[in-house]
């Protein structure tokens, strides 16, 4: 028989570690790899559903690729990864004793460790106008609206037949606003004369504005110049050592005075955090970057840790994407080992080098191998950017629509390149127009 009195033991189910990763770009999904075989239980946060490839922006923004070839589905990472869920939310505060997150819905999440990754936005130096006056291309969103101005304008032109010169002006003139220039004048050089017979490239002019006396700063010298003179091949007008002290709507006013009438202007110049970062409480250096250890951990913060564009650390790093990456992975198997009782090591980066692209034939490569570096520019460096960059591409079908579209873009003849492009407003003529 059965004594009804001995006490009932219940059994529940162990609950795992709960990691909350808050940013699904680079660093974000790369803490999920680093995660992958660890005893957790993982949420994804990011306030849009979808990673976007930023390094090709600037291609869908310039009609070369469709913004789903360089976008993956968040919630896609399930399917190789089943111990991942997705929450769509902004992370507007963060209880570090009740290890809870809030966000701008209302809503909150607990976790036992948080990874912040959020990224950055665009950074414009307080210019007067500039926010309000210019694009950027830092998310898919940015890159269409520009991609769609860039074609009013030229449609526009086209409709009103007017005998001013159209001018598109990119500020900034690191990798982001050199392959944006280049990009643009191959816009006009290869497909304008086919479909737009109205319009004279001649009159259509390419402006890059920096104000340092050199493009790609970053890299060495004569990279540097290769990539100054390859813009210039292209038909790319440089204002090198020119400030910008104001943006209108209709232009670019320069530190010496000089107007410049603009029809579209690309914010290139910079990124910096997101201003809802400073209400988390977490200890801020530098730019408001979140200050982390060598073991990437928020300093004070036992199991809360930041990386890639949001994170300073004690030795600052670039904020480009092979940083972001490492410091991903590094973060998600420091985390597998915590919960297995290890401790964590310090970070190393790995400087594999930088690169970036003029347009067809052009780019230059500055790659580190067993602590040597090598560069090369022109065809093989174009090429190894090229290669590189689908590699990069998160899921096979991304990697395949990207090669296709730029393999046809690139090595077609150019009077059979389509421009991928989108909603256009119809131009309204006015009465003086018709007289």
């Amino acid at each position: 028989m059965t004594d009804s009195s001995a006490p009932v033991r219940i059994v529940t189910a162990r609950r795992r570690p709960h990691v909350v990763i808050v940013g699904g770009g680079m660093a974000g999904l790369m803490t999920l790899k680093g995660l992958r075989k660890a005893d957790v239980d993982i949420t994804l946060v990011d306030r849009h559903t979808y990673n976007a490839f930023q390094p090709l922006l600037y291609q869908v923004a310039t009609a070369g690729l469709n913004p789903g070839d360089v976008t993956f589905f968040l919630r896609a990472a399930r399917m190789s990864q089943r111990n991942v869920s997705f929450r769509q939310g902004e992370v507007v505060g963060i209880d570090n004793e009740g290890q809870k997150v809030t966000f701008a819905d209302g809503g909150g999440m607990a976790y036992d460790y948080l990874v912040l990754c959020t990224g950055a936005t665009t950074n414009y130096f307080g210019t007067k106008g500039a926010e309000e006056n210019t694009m950027a291309i830092y998310t898919r969103a940015q890159a269409l609206k520009l991609r769609d101005s860039i074609f009013t304008s030229l449609e526009h032109a086209a409709a009103s037949a007017t005998s001013e010169d159209l001018s598109m002006v990119v500020v900034g003139a690191g990798p982001t606003g050199v392959e944006m220039a280049g990009a643009l004048a191959e816009l006009r050089n290869d497909a304008m004369a086919s479909v737009y017979p109205e319009l004279d490239p001649r009159r259509t002019h390419i402006v890059l504005v920096e104000m340092t006396n050199k493009v790609l700063a970053p890299f060495d010298v004569k990279l540097q110049e290769f990539a100054a003179r390859a813009l210039r091949e292209r038909g790319v007008e440089l204002k090198l050592g020119t400030s910008v002290s104001e943006v209108r709507p209709d232009g670019v006013l320069f530190g010496n005075g000089e107007f410049l009438k603009a029809g579209v202007i690309v914010w290139a110049t910079g990124v910096t955090i997101p201003k809802a970062v400073a209400g988390w409480g977490l200890p801020q250096g530098r730019g408001g970057r979140i200050t982390v250890d060598n073991e990437l951990r928020v300093i004070g913060v036992k199991n809360i840790f930041a990386a890639g564009d949001l994170a300073v650390t004690p030795d600052p790093l670039p904020q480009l994407g092979t940083p972001a990456q490492q410091q991903g992975l590094h973060i998600g198997k420091g985390i597998g080992s915590l919960i297995t009782g290890r401790s964590l090591s310090s970070f190393k980066y790995r400087d594999k080098g930088t690169m970036a692209t003029i347009g067809r034939r052009a780019a230059v490569v500055d790659i580190k191998i067993a602590g040597k570096s090598i560069k090369y520019t022109g065809t093989l460096a174009w090429l190894t950017w090229m290669l590189l960059h689908i590699w990069l591409l998160l899921g096979n079908r991304n990697r395949l629509a990207t090669f296709v579209n730029l393999f046809t873009k690139y090595l077609a003849p150019s009077r059979r390149t389509n421009p991928i492009v989108g909603d256009v407003p119809v131009f309204e003529h006015r009465a003086e127009d018709s007289n």
